[in-house]
């Protein structure tokens, strides 16, 4: 088995179009995240996460925060989107540069999605969960913020991962989405498992990657926010999926 740090190195020119600049669902019960409620009115939505928020393959249309917010802007007009994602943020980076910047927003709605570069970039398992776990603790006290987190999909079979990586690279985001749904079941997050919409998907459906074999492509960011726009209607107390 390989090492975090060997795997890095090996992953390396594979991973380097996810690197970029650095810094730059539901509870398992099924029940409401603790004090879900209607909104009414706007929606102010801080995206926190990495180059996935922010769009990086997608020609036009930006990626899943950008899509869903035409949603979300549709269900209630007049809603203002503050997308703090990074091309290539880990959760230190996170940390560190997007959740300082989440209270002036007084958001009503926060979507996370971070981890695929810890992944590939040899963090830890116990030093992404403490991350993990601060930041959820951290977005939980805003106040009248419903909070949707998605988990790391499986990007173990995505074009630019070598087959002789497929297995440690799925065991590691196997741990990393294990510690994702232990704390989001611990604060109270809305949590989507993109891991298990995506795993079947992926090999069936290469023109969801864009042409750097690793970021999604327009079709592939649409799915992603198609797949969440139901739990994301229901924090915003729009209705449940039907």
């Amino acid at each position: 088995m390989l090492s975090a740090r060997a795997l890095c190195l090996l992953l390396a020119f594979a991973f380097a179009a996810s690197c970029g600049g650095r810094a730059d669902g539901q509870k398992g019960d099924g029940s409401l995240s603790k004090g879900e409620e209607k909104q009414a009115g706007p929606v102010v939505y801080v995206a926190l996460g990495d180059s996935t928020g922010v769009g990086v393959g997608a020609g036009k249309g930006g990626g899943y925060v950008a899509r869903l917010f035409e949603r979300v802007e549709r269900a209630r007009p007049g809603s203002r989107l503050v997308n703090l994602c990074a091309s290539g943020a880990t959760t230190a980076d996170l940390l560190r540069s997007q959740l300082p910047r989440v209270a002036a927003a007084r958001p009503t709605l926060i979507t996370l999605g971070i981890g695929i570069n810890d992944v590939t970039h040899g963090v830890s398992p116990e030093q992404f969960a403490r991350n993990y776990e601060e930041i959820v603790a951290g977005l939980r006290r805003q106040e009248g913020a419903q909070v949707v987190a998605t988990n790391i999909p499986d990007i173990a079979r995505a074009p630019a991962v070598s087959p002789y990586f497929h297995e440690e690279v799925g065991r590691r985001i196997a741990l990393f989405n294990k510690h994702i749904a232990e704390a989001s079941e611990r604060h109270g997050v809305l949590l989507l498992d993109m891991h298990a919409k995506s795993r079947d998907i992926i090999p069936k459906h290469k023109e969801f990657f864009s042409a750097d074999g690793f970021h999604p492509s327009e079709a592939g960011y649409e799915f992603w926010a198609f797949e969440m726009w139901p739990t994301v209607k229901r924090a915003i107390g729009e209705g449940r999926a039907e």
